[in-house]
């Protein structure tokens, strides 16, 4: 029987762990290759982990819920016909090439019996993980050993410390394994999973037991609705909660006109997305002057770790993004310094769609060192966003307005209509003065002021 293992792929250099927010398959279900297995998610990123091979899945190692380390198996994937005795027999025959055939299968049958006997877990009373049982099995450790076991988890259950304990503690005699059935001689066996009807299992009433002891919210006029934060909304939670108590945020506002910049957007855009299968937004002009910005001031290309500065090399441009459900996601533009105003509308259009579809990966949302947020697409004037840490400034794009606007000329000055917007520049006061922070604002808006109508894209 081919048992092959499923690990956590790696995700991206600075991804180590996820967690596993759903089970696509269940324990019997069959697999195609590269079918979905189930789903994780990083502390940004929700994706979809396939499998590299056809077959059964026979074991799921780990719950929802559980974090898992790049690398860990985290299924068993049967990948071909065969039954567990076969792979008994050849091992007994390695060890015992001199006995008779008859002899060889009184000693399968001893086998089968005792491990049938002493590990069918399912006949517990008891909940135990499927990672727990596979441990249990691989170091044969019994139903009676298992059961005996002080557990530390919640309501006493056995988790992977106590028992690779037990294991580590029975290796070195301290502890002596209780003897329920004659041992038969060790053997290496790979015996089929039997999993207990669902319906039956103590883990299927569990999410009720814990209900019932922890304190739920209570609609005090009987219509409202109590929702629970979904796992990413708790996430944006805390990550704002904590910017606020680690930054000193102040803000600087500025007033940009940009009548030049629609001017030019509305005479190419038609030609731009003939040429290069690309929308061309307002966002990739706003973010190519703030590219240039940092590099004329680097000082708020920085971030903090205790009392240290960073300074960082490359500038990539986060990019805060709504997602269909309302929550937010970042993903960046990396070396965005580097991209001519084609190349950054493509970064653009490329994660902003990939957002929105769910399939982003977790290095799109990773090394940040500036953040831009448009919050003029919901028709805000302008706003104050909350600082990406470890970042220590973030602006915020307001909405193009039609204004009357005092225009000076050599004859003059006359009153006329503009296209006009605000940036909101919020930085971190530990680092960054309002000199710093005001003088960055200002760079960014005079780029875009002085956008030239006649150049190419």
């Amino acid at each position: 029987m081919a048992r092959f293992e499923l690990k956590l792929p790696k995700m991206g250099e600075s991804v180590a762990e996820a967690t596993i927010t759903n089970w696509l398959k269940e324990v019997g279900d069959k697999i195609e290759a590269d079918e979905a297995v189930l789903e994780i998610a990083t502390d940004k990123v929700d994706s979809e982990v396939p499998s590299e091979v056809s077959g059964i899945l026979v074991e799921q190692l780990f719950g929802k819920d559980d974090l898992v380390q790049v690398g860990q198996t985290i299924a068993i994937i049967e990948t071909e016909g065969g039954d567990a005795p076969t792979a008994v027999a050849n091992t007994v025959e390695e060890i015992a090439a001199p006995a008779e055939a008859a002899e060889i299968e009184k000693t399968i049958e001893a086998v089968k019996e005792t491990v049938a006997t002493s590990q069918d877990f399912s006949a517990s009373d008891k909940f135990f993980s499927p990672l727990v049982k596979n441990i249990a099995k691989e170091e044969g450790v019994s139903l009676n050993e298992l059961e005996n076991i002080a557990g530390s988890g919640k309501d006493g259950r056995v988790t992977k410390e106590d028992i690779l304990k037990y294991v580590e503690d029975r290796k070195s005699g301290s502890v002596q394994a209780p003897q329920t059935v004659e041992a038969a001689p060790k053997v290496v066996v790979e015996t089929p999973k039997v999993e207990a009807p669902k319906a039956e299992t103590p883990k299927a009433v569990e999410p009720v037991a814990q209900k019932s002891q922890q304190a739920v919210p209570v609609s005090v006029n009987g219509g409202d609705e109590i929702v629970e934060m979904d796992r990413m909304r708790k996430l944006i939670s805390g990550y704002m909660v904590a910017s606020v108590q680690t930054s000193a945020h102040v803000q600087s506002f500025i007033e940009v006109d940009v009548t030049n910049i629609v001017k030019w957007r509305d005479k190419v855009k038609t030609a731009f997305e003939k040429r290069e299968g690309e929308k061309l937004t307002f966002t990739p002009i706003m973010m190519e002057a703030v590219a240039k910005a940092l590099k004329d001031f680097p000082g708020m290309n920085i971030s903090v770790d205790g009392d240290y500065i960073i300074k960082k090399k490359n500038i990539n441009l986060g990019m805060a993004a709504a997602l269909p459900n309302g929550n937010l996601i970042v993903p960046v533009i990396k070396n965005a310094d580097q991209l001519n105003l084609v190349g950054m509308a493509k970064a653009v259009n490329d994660l902003g769609n990939r957002a929105k579809a769910g399939k982003l990966k977790p290095d799109d949302t990773q090394g940040g060192t500036y953040t831009v947020t448009n919050v003029g697409t919901f028709g805000s004037v302008f706003g104050t966003p909350i600082i990406n840490q470890p970042q220590v400034g973030i602006l915020a794009l307001g909405a193009i307005r039609k204004v009357p606007a005092v225009i000076e000329t050599p004859e003059g000055d006359f009153i006329g209509i503009r296209q006009k917007m605000f940036l909101s520049h919020s930085y971190d006061h530990r680092v960054v003065d309002g000199a710093l922070g005001g003088s960055f604002v200002k760079r960014v808006a005079e780029y875009l002021e002085a956008f030239d109508v006649d150049r190419d894209f």
